[in-house]
């Protein structure tokens, strides 16, 4: 029994401190009009993946062939506040790769060293800001006319960092549950006195 504890004590403290790493690998051609995604722990433990397009009555999110969730523009806001995402969430790496048409043409090289330049000057700032952080620019220039996007994108955290985000979460839906029972008691007080 005292093994037991002992183990179970052990991994607690293993699971709230070892590092997560969430990967986020993405490719997005825009003039498909699609981006596939897929999201994994440590790399090889895949959670989720598929891929979203844009549409008039807001982004549609394919998570299987049959299955599909949209996701209204108007609920974009609101849906910020309710993933807020702790400091306790850290990115880790982020790597990328233009790809665009222009391969041999004047404007296209001048895109390409403009995208580079670009990517090189906002990566300089993160990195200045941020030591610890990965990060990779790439541009690749195709005969075609295209534009694809491919990146990596990994977050770190740890179980106690997500145990406070989620207890975080429960209290303000706690706060609000009271919130709500307190306006409705007050709202058939005053309306059981207005009746009397």
């Amino acid at each position: 029994m005292g093994e037991l504890f002992v183990y179970s004590a052990f991994l607690g403290t293993l699971f709230f401190f070892f590092p997560i790493f969430v990967y986020i690998d993405a490719f997005v051609d825009v003039r498909e009009n699609k981006c596939w995604f897929a999201l994994s722990l440590f790399k090889f433990f895949k959670v989720f993946g598929g891929y979203l397009q844009i549409k008039k009555e807001g982004i549609v999110f394919h998570l299987t062939e049959k299955k599909a969730v949209i996701l209204p523009y108007k609920q974009m806001a609101p849906m910020r506040k309710k993933f807020e995402v702790t400091k306790g969430f850290q990115l880790y790496r982020f790597h990328q790769i233009v790809e665009t048409g222009g391969e041999g043409e004047p404007a296209g090289v001048f895109i390409g060293a403009l995208l580079m330049t670009l990517g090189g000057q906002i990566f300089s700032v993160l990195h200045t800001l941020h030591p610890f952080l990965s990060l990779k620019n790439g541009v690749l220039l195709t005969e075609t006319p295209n534009l694809k996007l491919t990146f990596q994108a990994v977050t770190v955290f740890n179980g106690l960092t997500l145990s406070i985000a989620i207890g975080k979460k429960l209290l303000e839906a706690f706060l609000n549950w009271i919130r709500k029972k307190r306006s409705t008691a007050s709202w058939k007080k005053r309306h059981s006195n207005s009746l009397a």
